[in-house]
């Protein structure tokens, strides 16, 4: 069978109507994205870590899916989300399929829940069901606020990683000693060398936690080197991104990533989806304008 009639097939398959499992859903994307990468399409990763970046509190699987079926996505929400910002889905316009959690309420009738109204009801998850958002791209209406971004420097970023670390117990020094390395991690000790340009300081800065936050004993031994600096740099390259530093393409660096294990990518990319949501919630100011995200919650999945 041909490359292209086989990524076809996935898409066919990804693509059915009839809900799928998360994990039906992301072995799809999965295969996917390593058909694509065989192809030659090296961008296809690029996409999806790009897709970390602007969706980081979206479900592992959610992410794969909106950057598959629109790459391009910068902001989502559902239809009537739309409708109460203002803004509405421009006629004609493909809603991008995601999975919404459906969740039910499992009733106690023992003596303890008739004491307690708080242990009468156990709210239990049951199931997935097909949802779709639409880019804001694919509406029309009213400005939405504008999030404060950066270009090129990281601002306060810097010093909100570092009492993430603090308050972690993760020791940061600036130590000349390390070059010609950028950074080192050391478990529960990071080293950054001194006289980087700001924008390289925290990009350096996410590398080494993300060591630190992904690369414990037992991963550490079931993964290769190559793999973990590749983690790490992809962490770093999603957390960029979405604070708005100046990136190069990502895929050139981490096709390395899966040396045609699906399992691998799989893996590799989920725990740096996981990664960089940490420390892009560390990262947030301590106010958030209600404004600005008001309605634009992304569904778990």
């Amino acid at each position: 069978m041909s490359s292209a009639a086989t990524t076809n097939n996935i898409l066919a398959t990804i693509d059915s109507k009839k809900p799928s499992t998360k994990q039906e859903l992301i072995a799809a994307n999965i295969k996917l994205l390593i058909e694509q990468l065989e192809a030659g399409h090296s961008e296809a990763l690029t996409n999806y870590l790009t897709a970390m970046s602007r969706f980081h509190s979206y479900s592992f699987g959610n992410v794969l899916e909106i950057a598959r079926q629109m790459p391009s996505a910068t902001r989502v929400a559902g239809f009537w989300t739309w409708k109460n910002l203002g803004r509405s889905v421009k006629a004609g316009q493909k809603g991008i399929r995601i999975l919404a959690p459906i969740v039910g309420v499992r009733r106690k009738k023992d003596e303890e829940a008739n004491k307690d109204i708080t242990k009468q009801n156990e709210r239990v998850l049951l199931g997935f069901r097909n949802a779709y958002v639409f880019d804001v791209s694919q509406t029309d209406g009213v400005d939405l606020p504008t999030m404060h971004e950066v270009s090129g420097d990281p601002g306060e970023n810097i010093e909100r990683l570092t009492a993430f670390l603090k308050d972690k117990g993760i020791q940061l020094v600036y130590n000349s000693n390390i070059a010609p390395a950028l950074g080192m991690s050391y478990g529960g000790r990071i080293a950054i060398l001194p006289g980087q340009s700001k924008a390289e300081e925290f990009s350096t800065l996410v590398h080494e936690t993300a060591h630190e936050l992904l690369h414990k004993a037992e991963r550490r031994t079931a993964t290769t080197k190559t793999v973990r600096e590749t983690e790490a740099e992809a962490v770093a390259f999603v957390v960029g991104k979405a604070v708005g530093l100046i990136t190069g393409s990502a895929s050139a660096d981490y096709i390395s990533l899966y040396h045609g294990n699906a399992s691998l990518l799989a893996e590799s990319l989920e725990v740096i989806q996981q990664t960089a949501s940490v420390i892009l919630a560390a990262l947030e100011p301590p106010i958030v304008d209600e404004a600005a995200t008001d309605g634009l919650a992304e569904v778990a999945a």
